[in-house]
């Protein structure tokens, strides 16, 4: 657990917890924090660790000793920042006990962050509760973590400052919206027993800690699994294999005149005088296939809109990539019936996901990057987003359901899931890395241009 020792020095209270009978009802706190993962998996907590990283032990253990100062436990309802207080009290400066009261009645939640500052201070916004968003000061976390990401954590109020508690865990978004809806569920879902009132969402939250764990855990899990492929699905709901399709030239075809025909193809968009991005067909309302299981894997332009395959024209080969055996076979046969007798047969080459993963394992150094100032490369990778982002605002966008973001804008059901795009793909950009250009991308003019600035929190 992260603490400023000065302040937030829990050790005292840690080394009382070892005592009976805290010591056994923090086992018991640890097994709900971890039991449920390990029996939907069938690992042991060390198997878990082994897997998602040993330097998680700590913040785990962290989250379960937080939930365990919270509880109130039977017969007598006794807690145990109570009991160390009354017994240890005199022996711990008052910003501690301050600080101990306050983790006492704090419940952990779900929170969207924005308006970091690194090193200073973030806002949260309570996704579990309808609550006002609140600032608090943070100095570690707030170096590492972005607008828009969602972390679960436990908010406490010290002295009329707000902080939060060492116990933090970030969350991906599937995991975020598989806490939220497993949340809604206990919410609206008749309770086993008479412990708490289900109407009451604090109540609620402080029973619930353990669903916190054990959902980051298998999602965390999910994607640091070394042994599993990934089951993706392209937007057509194919399976994801990759397919090479070489066309050589037929003899005497000269590639200019290929290049012109390509160019004339209204469903290709050049990217460059050999290369071009081969865009999917309009979905005229239809909606993407549900694939239950499995994930999507879906290509974009940077406007949203979905690419079909790329083409590329290099010496006397026109290569075409797709990512299905459907897709491999009606290229073949659409390049066909376009460029006719200019192609002779192709060949195919076919790999899986896993086959390509292990190529890029063993693949040696990237070439030399191109000698670009830092600063010249972000104006143009900057001017290159907002003409992109520019255009995109009146394009229907897939995970818009296919509407553009203005038009979904202007209703008043749309203004949410537009705002929530907007975080999306500004979150997207943030984690890009400091030395990316596109981190340093600012998107509030989108914000405003949808007349959506007030949703930017």
């Amino acid at each position: 657990m992260s603490s400023t020792k000065s302040t937030h020095d829990l050790s005292g209270l840690i080394k009382y917890a070892g005592r009976a009978p805290w010591d056994e009802a923090m086992d018991e706190m640890l097994s709900a924090h971890l039991g449920p993962a390990c029996e939907a998996t069938g690992l042991e907590p060390d198997d878990i660790f082994d897997i998602i990283g040993d330097h998680w032990e700590g913040p785990l253990w962290g989250c379960a000793f937080e939930d365990l100062l919270a509880q109130e436990w039977e017969p007598d309802g006794r807690n145990l920042v109570d009991d160390y207080l009354k017994r240890r009290g005199w022996n711990e400066k008052a910003p501690n006990k301050a600080y101990m009261r306050a983790l006492r009645h704090a419940a952990m939640s779900l929170y969207e962050v924005s308006e970091v500052i690194p090193g200073q201070s973030m806002t949260l916004r309570d996704l579990l509760r309808d609550t006002a968003p609140v600032t608090v000061q943070e100095r570690s976390a707030t170096r590492t973590l972005v607008n828009w990401d969602r972390i679960a954590a436990r908010v406490v109020e010290v002295n009329g400052r707000y902080g939060i508690s060492g116990a933090l865990l970030s969350f991906s978004a599937d995991g975020a919206a598989q806490l939220v809806d497993a949340f809604d569920r206990l919410f609206t879902e008749p309770a086993d027993n008479d412990e708490f009132d289900v109407s009451d969402r604090d109540a609620l939250l402080r029973a619930s800690a353990p669903m916190f764990t054990n959902i980051w855990l298998l999602d965390s899990l999910g994607q640091a699994a070394p042994d599993r492929e990934p089951e993706l699905v392209n937007a057509d709901g194919d399976d994801i294999v990759f397919h090479r399709i070489v066309f050589p030239l037929a003899k005497g075809v000269i590639g200019k005149s290929v290049v012109r025909r390509l160019n004339a193809a209204q469903w290709l968009e050049p990217a460059s005088d050999c290369f071009w991005n081969w865009l999917a067909p309009a979905a005229k309302g239809k909606k993407p296939q549900a694939t239950k299981g499995k994930q999507a894997f879906v290509t974009t332009m940077d406007d949203g809109t979905p690419v079909f395959a790329t083409v590329e024209l290099t010496e006397r080969k026109l290569i075409i990539e797709v990512n299905s055996a459907a897709r491999a076979e009606r290229a073949i046969e659409q390049m066909r019936e376009w460029l006719g007798a200019c192609l002779a047969a192709p060949m195919t080459e076919i790999r899986t996901l896993t086959q390509i993963m292990a190529d890029d394992g063993v693949r040696g150094p990237q070439s030399e990057a191109l000698d670009i100032p830092p600063h010249e490369m972000e104006r143009i990778v900057h001017g290159m987003l907002t003409r992109g982002y520019a255009k995109t605002l009146d394009e229907p966008v897939p995970a818009l359901g296919h509407k553009s973001p203005r038009a979904l804008a202007r209703t008043k059901a749309g203004r949410g899931k537009v705002a929530d795009w907007l975080k999306y793909i500004e979150n997207s950009a943030a984690k890009a890395g400091i030395a990316d250009p596109m981190a340093s991308y600012d998107f509030t003019w989108m914000w405003e241009e949808l007349g959506l600035i007030e949703l930017r929190r």
